[in-house]
């Protein structure tokens, strides 16, 4: 039995990676299709969802399952809880990818401005990179890292004050560019709310190893939408 509970354990972290690399491709197409102006390549971000939706899903399924049927406890309690709290935050990241998918059909057409595109490109690197720092820090158990990598300055929340007065000075000196404008503050605030959601990961790798939760980032916890 404990050989089987095993099984389904490591089974469980599996899905979650999976789930993680999902989101993952979600944001990198979702910004590269707002940076290129691809309608095509945002709606299939956008279509796609239901797959990461359904992941978590399911994964809440089987964690239940396990908790119903095993009664785990301690460190087996605090895996199945994670899985079940971080696949929550990695849905959100996969929502607000779709948001940025839904502003490139919104947005086409409207005046463009490139000096604001690159800075939005460039903050878009830095999210992914974090997504993948803690997805590699949640494989590896590294609860050390995960703290590094919430405490870290990576320079997502310079680019998105830099978007924001760019934006403003340019929407003050040509009202054309306003809609675009509008679309292109809303595409930093998303990257910087999947920003956030990484360091809610943070959290539960470290409580995943430490058995307390550790408040690393407060802004994150006000986001449901």
């Amino acid at each position: 039995m404990r050989r089987v509970f095993e099984d389904e354990l490591n089974d469980l972290h599996v899905r979650f990676s999976e789930m993680g690399m999902m989101v993952n491709e979600a944001i990198y197409k979702s910004v590269k299709a707002f940076i290129n102006h691809d309608k095509e390549l945002a709606r299939d971000v956008i279509t796609s969802d239901h797959l990461i939706n359904e992941r978590e899903v399911d994964l809440e399924k089987r964690s239940f399952e396990l908790i119903a049927l095993q009664q785990p406890v301690t460190t087996d309690l605090r895996t199945i809880v994670t899985v079940m709290k971080a696949s929550s935050d990695l849905e959100r990241m996969g929502d607000h990818a779709v948001s940025i998918s839904k502003s490139t059909i919104r947005v086409k057409g409207t005046t463009r401005v490139p000096k604001v595109e690159q800075d939005i490109a460039s903050m878009a690197e830095l999210v992914k990179e974090m997504v993948n720092e803690v997805l590699d820090a949640y494989v590896k158990s590294d609860d050390k890292r995960a703290l590094q990598i919430a405490n870290e300055d990576h320079g997502i929340n310079h680019y998105s004050d830099l978007i924001y007065e760019t934006c403003l000075e340019i929407m003050q000196k040509d009202p054309a560019t306003v809609p675009g404008s509008m679309d292109y503050l809303f595409v930093s605030s998303y990257l910087e709310r999947i920003g956030d959601y990484v360091t809610n990961i943070c959290e539960w790798i470290v409580y995943l190893q430490m058995g307390k939760i550790v408040e690393l980032n407060s802004n994150a916890k006000e986001d449901d939408f």
